[in-house]
């Protein structure tokens, strides 16, 4: 096992383009790392450049002790599983995993004993003398990283091996992942453009945008604490709410704009963010996560000046939770991780035209009873507001 080691790598394509911008980063022995971004991001490119399979412009990456730069692929003793099984159609199971290690000639007895292993550890004993072709995708998935295991690498990289399953089996399939990652305690590498993989599945979570890491941390503390609007925008779904407004001070207390509603800010919030004095009477970027709103007739005893009153456009019951959405006279803000994911340009606004109404979403309690159409009041929880400077977009 081993750490691994990005140290100021960039990456710049003969034609001038720059996937990735001075990456520093560092993965500890036997931890799942997720890099996560939207397409495009350098996240690939930078898993790519760790395996071998691409060179780095400049830099230097570390496998344990050795800088790995000049190594060729079969010498940085890594493994990789790919969104495609790339399983060979007229082998057997066991024969697609012992075919590295018939490369590498080794022993036929400990071969049998490493393929034996794998496939006890993925449950695919019973499929040994099957073809791919007579698997599910479920099981091929398991059959490609079983190949990855027999190799007893130093490190696995995964580049989004459950893209191509279906949402069921995903779920599945990235919660065995995790228990056998934590089982063979084997530093990993978890490339997914999906933040719910990341969230689940990541001991920490780096999130990349255009060739930048943007923030490595828990996932926790990525969802409590990002360092930019990209950030909270990226993490949570679905994602947060972002609109114009207007921070004020009154009666000692801060008040923050929403539209036609006016938020008292709660003062433990406003201690613990002391950057919000420096925005008294100015515009910022106003955040708030659908799941800190509550319907009112659940959530009586909320303060009056922390409840707005609007019309529900739209419901979505899910069985755990229901999903309101409503329209406010705020000035939306196109979260620019959105913007990133249809190449957009993230300074858009939704509100532009007066006439222009914003769409927000409210994750309420499944014992709500919202009508659509009708007027309802829904609390905020400002004790879990979010502030954004609206020109540098970090957060405040």
């Amino acid at each position: 096992m081993a750490e691994i080691a990005f140290e100021h790598v960039a990456k710049v394509y003969p034609d001038g383009t720059q996937a990735v911008h001075d990456l520093e980063l560092e993965i500890q022995d036997a931890e799942l790392m997720v890099l996560v971004g939207p397409s495009g991001c350098g996240k690939t490119t930078a898993l790519r450049m760790l395996a071998g399979l691409e060179e780095i412009t400049e830099g230097e990456i570390r496998i344990g002790d050795r800088v790995v730069n000049d190594l060729t692929p079969r010498d940085r003793d890594i493994a990789m599983v790919f969104q495609s099984y790339a399983l060979y159609p007229h082998m057997s199971v066991a024969d697609n995993l012992a075919f590295g290690l018939k490369l590498r000639k080794l022993p036929k007895q400990e071969v049998k004993e490493r393929v034996q292993r794998a496939a006890r550890i993925l449950q695919i004993e019973d499929f040994l003398k099957r073809k791919p072709r007579a698997l599910s995708g479920g099981q091929r998935q398991r059959v490609a990283m079983g190949r990855a295991i027999v190799r007893e690498p130093q490190a696995f990289l995964m580049d989004e091996p459950l893209s191509n399953l279906d949402a069921k089996l995903r779920v599945q399939m990235r919660a065995e992942i995790h228990q056998l990652q934590r089982r063979l305690g084997v530093t990993t590498i978890y490339v997914t453009h999906d933040q719910v993989e990341a969230m689940t599945m990541g001991d920490r979570v780096a999130v990349m945008n255009a060739g930048h890491l943007l923030q490595v941390d828990t996932p926790q503390v990525l969802y409590d604490h990002p360092v930019n609007e990209f950030v909270a925008g990226f993490i949570g779904s679905p994602s947060i709410n972002l609109v114009e407004s207007q921070l004020a001070r009154s009666n000692g207390h801060l008040e923050v704009s929403l539209g036609e509603h006016t938020l008292t800010v709660d003062d433990q919030l406003a201690r613990n963010r002391s950057g919000l004095a420096d925005y008294v009477d100015k515009k910022v970027i106003l955040g708030i996560r659908p799941e800190d709103f509550e319907d009112t007739s659940v959530e009586p005893d909320s303060p009056a000046d922390r409840r707005i009153k609007v019309k529900a456009d739209l419901t979505e019951p899910l069985g755990s939770e229901v999903l309101v959405h409503f329209s406010t006279e705020a000035t939306g803000v196109v979260s620019s991780a959105a913007a990133a994911d249809v190449g957009e340009d993230a300074d858009v606004r939704l509100g532009e035209d007066e006439d222009v109404s914003t769409r927000l979403v409210a994750r309420v309690s499944p014992k709500s009873r919202i009508a659509l159409g009708k007027e309802i009041e829904l609390a905020v929880d400002t004790t879990r507001l979010y502030f954004f400077d609206p020109e540098t977009r970090a957060a405040i």
